[in-house]
């Protein structure tokens, strides 16, 4: 299946849906703090998309039920909206989506808790410069390898794991699309990027074991071993000269 691409004219209806989503995310991390639920946080998002006209893209996707995905200390991804109220020295990643004139963009950000350790500080801060470290090399003719590679060799060499069952992906006419975009992998492999394609990456990296299951909910993915977890994304166009964030 061909990577799609995008008209000049497109992207820049994505960059403006990018705009709202990254502002979103802002405007959420500055309500971050102990006894804050994750409900107020999702109730402060979907406002906050709506009134500048554009559409949560995940709720009610494939049954998802709330704007964010609100995830939490040992939660990787999915963690779902509701009345726990968030506690001094977690971490919470936030991750959301926005719909305008028709196309996605997604993005996420993991926020501390008022203070939080050292450890939970260091991988918040090694999984952001395993985004900006992928950002920094992509572009037009790099492979999806080349970015897997480059995130893996980052935080393994700072002492974390990337959970290889979660990936980075395309996005635009879809919040799903090809390629999927694996957070560990050889460089040189899979395919390579068309100039202006869009796409998500988003490094989701452990402190420990990167084994991860499913909790009851059908949603939330934890690690195994409850050890911390962080998660940093961008909506990118892959330019000749490299990476344009959009969101």
């Amino acid at each position: 299946m061909a990577i799609p691409t995008y008209t000049e004219e497109e992207i820049s209806m994505i960059r403006e849906g990018g705009t709202i989503l990254r502002a979103c995310l802002d405007h959420v991390a500055l309500l971050v703090k102990p006894g804050v639920t994750t409900k107020d946080l999702d109730t402060e998002a979907e406002t906050f998309i709506r009134d500048r006209g554009g559409d949560p893209a995940f709720k009610g996707y494939q049954g998802f039920p709330a704007t964010l995905c609100t995830s939490i200390n040992e939660q990787c991804v999915h963690g779902i909206p509701g009345d726990h109220a968030l506690t001094e020295g977690d971490i919470i990643s936030i991750d959301c989506g926005v719909i305008l004139h028709g196309f996605y963009t997604d993005a996420c950000i993991t926020v501390p808790v008022g203070k939080i350790s050292n450890e939970a500080s260091k991988l918040m801060h090694v999984t952001e410069g395993a985004l900006k470290k992928s950002l920094s090399i992509l572009k037009a003719g790099v492979s999806v390898g080349d970015i897997s590679s480059a995130i893996q060799k980052y935080v393994e060499e700072r002492g974390f794991q990337p959970v290889k069952s979660l990936t980075g992906h395309g996005v635009g006419k879809n919040l799903h699309d090809v390629p999927d975009i694996p957070n560990f992998g050889k460089a040189g492999t899979g395919p390579v990027f068309p100039v202006n394609t869009i796409v998500a990456i988003e490094p989701i990296i452990v402190a420990g074991d990167p084994a991860v299951i499913q909790e009851s909910d059908n949603w939330t993915i934890t690690t195994r071993d409850k050890s911390l977890c962080a998660h940093y994304e961008h909506t990118i166009v892959v330019r000749e000269s490299g990476a344009e964030i959009l969101a």
